[in-house]
């Protein structure tokens, strides 16, 4: 037997319980498939006295994560604190400095620092590993950097926020408001501290962007996402989805086009017979095509003690094989500076509107809509509620931009109620 790979964990919230579970439980099983022993060598948290519901006495304990990243006795260091900056950047990067490999679930850091902290381990020569980031038990890391490394990819489509499809999908099963599922949510700290980081589509994006530099051999370009949130989303609008044979998502898309890398998070209208409509709770799915392998969907959990822990330890085993490969699939040096692009790939869109109940309101709207070049698919008209009357339009595929352009002049007729609600309608 090889020497043990010895481990450092900062952050010993649910996550990094759960990898200390997995490595006590499964230590025979982990060094028969690795080869070498796992062990934990030393722990850093905020709070040192709080009951994590495991004994951790047989660790050693250091307040700063910088210094448990320097520990002689540490290979890999496992970054499971979170936050964009801070003590998790600066853990990150003394680990790598110091020759350590990393392994983190930190998005956020990733779609901001990624381009820097990739080019500093590869120039280090240790891994940066980070399959827990994205899509918890998921690995879609490693499909794009493994399994399919030899496709060029041509899109990626996927839900990718578990908090934000539990309240879509509660807020249908249950006939509830947004503001009574997300409180719901909350109460069941099924939100991250910052909600805004879940239903402002942020925590999706931040996914987002990380598997776009994986898939298109672009440097991780978070701010190039096109990107809105679920919170004008109502059950209305859920209702009205379903009539016409559609759920709504919290979607992400990327691929990349002759004018440069789109890549959009929004909610959109998917057929009620597509695999991504079927998702319920905090499930999570990724569909990828590729030029070999047409497409390929990946689902499972996307969060949680042991999905999340699960993708650590699959990163941890393979540093533990030898196994180093570029941190985003090819070396971080190579990659491309992306050009941001906003979609105009045709599409048919969904429109939800209150006009002023008044004769000739609807007939302006259709007028607005013919001079923008989008015709109409289907319209309903619903019952009148004080002096206004809910209208839905689905249209017949066109470009978003008519309908910005339609949208604008709508603002000029006088019998706008409400400002339109527009959701894609996305093929899946």
């Amino acid at each position: 037997m090889n020497t043990p790979l010895r481990l450092g964990i900062a952050g010993l919230g649910t996550v990094g319980i759960g990898v200390v579970k997995i490595v006590r439980q499964n230590a025979a099983l982990l060094a028969s498939r690795t080869g070498r022993d796992i062990t934990i060598s030393a722990i850093s948290a905020r709070n040192r006295d709080k009951d994590r519901g495991v004994s951790l006495n047989s660790y050693a304990w250091e307040d700063d994560p910088v210094a448990l990243a320097r520990r002689d006795d540490v290979d890999v260091f496992l970054e499971l604190m979170g936050g964009t900056e801070g003590p998790a950047k600066d853990a990150t990067e003394a680990a790598i400095d110091a020759g350590k490999h990393v392994v983190t679930a930190n998005k956020a850091m990733l779609a901001i620092h990624g381009q820097a902290l990739a080019e500093a381990a590869e120039a280090a020569q240790v891994s940066l590993r980070f399959e827990a980031a994205v899509a918890g038990g998921i690995p879609v890391v490693k499909a794009l950097t493994e399994g399919l490394a030899g496709n060029e990819i041509k899109r990626i489509v996927g839900v990718m926020n578990g908090s934000c499809n539990y309240i879509l999908t509660r807020m249908e099963s249950a006939g509830l408001t947004y503001a009574e599922v997300f409180a719901e949510a909350d109460a069941l700290g099924y939100l991250e501290a910052d909600p805004q980081l879940d239903v402002g589509g942020i925590d999706a994006a931040h996914k987002l962007a990380i598997l776009s530099a994986i898939a298109f051999g672009t440097r991780v370009n978070f701010d190039g996402i096109e990107l809105e949130g679920i919170e004008r989303v109502s059950i209305e609008d859920i209702r009205h989805a379903a009539d016409m044979g559609y759920k709504i998502k919290l979607l992400g898309v990327s691929q990349k086009t002759g004018r440069g890398l789109e890549q959009r998070m929004m909610p959109c209208l998917v057929p009620d017979t597509s695999p991504l409509a079927q998702l319920q709770g905090g499930t999570n799915m990724v569909a990828i095509e590729g030029s070999a392998v047409e497409q390929i969907v990946l689902r499972g959990p996307g969060a949680g003690e042991g999905p999340t822990a699960s993708a650590v330890m699959g990163d941890v085993c393979d540093i533990a094989r030898g196994l180093r490969l570029p941190v985003f699939g090819q070396p971080a040096t190579s990659l491309d500076h992306s050009t941001p692009a906003k979609s105009v790939l045709p599409a048919p869109y969904y429109l939800r509107m209150s006009l002023d109940d008044k004769p000739g309101a609807l007939a302006k709207i259709a007028t607005v809509l013919g001079d923008a070049g989008v015709s109409i698919d289907r319209m309903r008209q619903y019952g009148h509620a004080e002096g206004s009357a809910p209208v839905l339009i689905v249209t017949h595929t066109c470009t978003r931009t008519a309908v910005d352009q339609a949208l604008e002049a709508m603002q000029g007729t006088g019998v706008l109620a409400s400002e339109p609600v527009v959701l894609r309608i996305e093929a899946v």
